[in-house]
């Protein structure tokens, strides 16, 4: 069936095939090797109290089961979708202070002009932030707090650790949260905070049950994540060069000689192979690796056609039943 469509270009069809899958595979596998070493020494840098956090984890895990589940299913099965969606608004709205503040300090005063206006158009029109009213105009809705104005000025993130009741989190933004809440008027209204945690434990049930059934090993999963939002949001969406070890020598450039491309290589066997069929010569016959590599192609190809010609008499038969 291959040869009756492309009679004549099966052969070259598969070198160039063969050629480009292996130049792209073993790169591959090259990179993913080097990817998985520099992961798992990231991991155990960025989380030198595994132990105590995977218990921490676990407890937490068991607690959400027990308690804080059932109080979030129950919250979502008495309150009406549109009331669900007011309280988000008025806990996101009451954020704003925070954002507008930390805009400030890292020094993004266009930003910050345009958080003040968010929160100030979601307050007053938007009914104390019931209704996301800056959205429908185009004011965005930025995440800034004080662990990433400490990452702005210099501060490491420190160990990964996971904190009793409260989960993951980091040396640096673990100190910040205290600033976060300090500077959050809801935290001086009693029951506030009861009624944001309810909140945003029901925000979070899709990506639990999506941590539960797809996770291999759901801390490690947990952990990966975080640290990556949480660079992610440090870094302004933008990618960190940084974080990647190129491993680049520089004096390869200059010590490499060039090497000719693939075509070239193959052109001199190929005309070799053509001038002893036409004089007979023993002095110009093709190496050994290009007779190897020439019987290799014509054993694929004979597989190849070996196999159409199975698929060609099935379908054949079918189609006389």
């Amino acid at each position: 069936m291959f040869t009756q469509l492309h009679p004549g270009k099966n052969r070259a069809l598969l070198i160039e095939v063969c050629l480009l899958t292996s130049a792209l595979l073993l790169p591959g596998c090259a990179s993913t090797e080097k990817r998985d070493e520099l992961s798992v020494n990231e991991a155990g840098h960025a989380d030198p109290y595994e132990g105590f956090n995977r218990s921490m984890y676990g407890f937490n895990m068991t607690l959400d089961k027990y308690f804080f589940k059932p109080v979030s299913d129950g919250y979502k099965f008495i309150t009406p979708d549109f009331m669900e969606t007011g309280v988000n608004n008025f806990f996101t709205n009451l954020k704003g202070i925070n954002v507008v503040l930390n805009d400030v300090l890292q020094g993004k005063f266009q930003q910050s002009a345009s958080d003040a206006g968010r929160f100030l158009t979601n307050t007053t029109i938007g009914v104390g932030g019931l209704i996301d009213v800056a959205s429908e105009v185009g004011l965005k809705n930025n995440v800034e707090d004080f662990g990433q104005t400490l990452a702005v000025w210099g501060v490491g993130q420190g160990a990964y650790l996971v904190l009793p009741v409260f989960g993951p989190t980091t040396i640096r933004d673990g100190g910040a949260g205290i600033l976060d809440r300090a500077a959050n008027p809801g935290t001086y209204v009693p029951g506030t905070g009861i009624l944001e945690g309810i909140n945003d434990r029901a925000n979070a049930e899709g990506a639990l049950n999506f941590i539960n059934e797809a996770a291999l090993d759901p801390y490690v999963f947990t952990r990966e994540s975080f640290l990556q939002y949480r660079r992610n949001l440090v870094n302004d969406g933008k990618n960190d060069s940084a974080n990647y070890d190129l491993d680049i020598d520089p004096t390869a450039d200059v010590a490499a000689e060039p090497k000719p491309k693939s075509s070239e290589v193959l052109k001199p066997s190929l005309d070799t192979t053509n001038k002893t069929e036409q004089s007979g010569s023993p002095s110009t016959q093709p190496a050994v690796g290009a007779t190897a590599d020439t019987n290799a192609f014509d054993n694929m190809l004979q597989s190849f056609e070996e196999a159409s010609n199975k698929l060609d008499k099935l379908s054949k038969h079918r189609r006389r039943r």
